[in-house]
Parts: C-alpha cells; sequence; structure tokens
C-alpha cells in the first residue's frame, strides 16, 4: 500500500534534478530536441511550468510512500476547469516491479477527483513501451498519435 503526500522543499530539489535530466533525454530520443539544446529547454519548461517549485498554482507535487521509505514521485496539474494532467510519474529503479507506479495512478485518480477533475490526460513517448502498457491497463485510452520519419 502508499500513500501520496505533498512534496516538501527538500524532496524538490532531487525531483527536479531527476526530472528536468529525464524530460531533455526523452526528448532527445523522441528527436524533438537535439542532445546540444535538450537541458536547457528541458530547464526553459520546468522553469515555465513550476515557476514557484513544489507551491506552483495549480499543480500538486507528490513524494510516493510505501511504510516509511519514498518510492517515486508523481505530479499533476490543473490545465481546464475539469482536466488534470499528469507531468510526471517516477518510481526509483530499485522500487520498480512492485505496483507502486499502478497504485500511484489510482490513488492520483482520487486527488483528482477531489480537485474536481473529470478527466486526467497525460503524455507518454511513443518509445516508452513499459508506460504505455501501465496505462492501457488502468483504462487510458489513446486520443492523440504523432508519427515521424528520419529522411
Amino acid at each position: 500500500m502508499i500513500r501520496l503526500l505533498p512534496m516538501t522543499s527538500e524532496e524538490f530539489e532531487p525531483f527536479l534534478e531527476r526530472s528536468v535530466k529525464n524530460y531533455a533525454q526523452q526528448k532527445a530520443e523522441a528527436g524533438n530536441w537535439t542532445k546540444e539544446e535538450a537541458l536547457e529547454n528541458s530547464k526553459r519548461d520546468f522553469q515555465r511550468l513550476l515557476p514557484e517549485r513544489e507551491n506552483s498554482i495549480d499543480n500538486r507535487l507528490f513524494t510516493i510512500w510505501s511504510d516509511e521509505i519514498p518510492v517515486g514521485s508523481i505530479w499533476i496539474a490543473k490545465i481546464a476547469e475539469d482536466t488534470g494532467y499528469i507531468y510526471d510519474i517516477y518510481i526509483e529503479p530499485e522500487q520498480q516491479g512492485k505496483g507502486f507506479g499502478k497504485q500511484a495512478m489510482l490513488e492520483i485518480e482520487t486527488v483528482a477527483r477531489d480537485l474536481g477533475f473529470s478527466k486526467i490526460d497525460l503524455h507518454v513517448f511513443g518509445h516508452n513501451q513499459k508506460a504505455r502498457n501501465l496505462y492501457e491497463t488502468l483504462e487510458y485510452e489513446v486520443t492523440n498519435v504523432i508519427m515521424s520519419k528520419k529522411l
């Protein structure tokens, strides 16, 4: 069983560092950004989305706890009156495969309902099959597909 607890300022620093690097890597791997521009673009996006860090308006950042151990994080934001957007979910590598990601996704649904959302959106990179499989088992539906071919 897991609990989602609001992220503290101490927890925010490692979250931000990891998330900025991971997002930059994912965008470069997907071909959206070059490796040279990815890190700066990622930093800029995070600054825009979280100008007040863990206290940014319309954003809820949580640390995922199992017993007394932090096992990951999840971030949901209000993007429309009735819609939440999961910007990030992360499970520590040594904690993966234990069901914590699925449990966190189910818990964030409760948070979303409490915030008045009737829908949750998220983005998943096409190459992230593990995440896609998780979201599909939780009944997320594909709403858009962007395809690309390198020439």
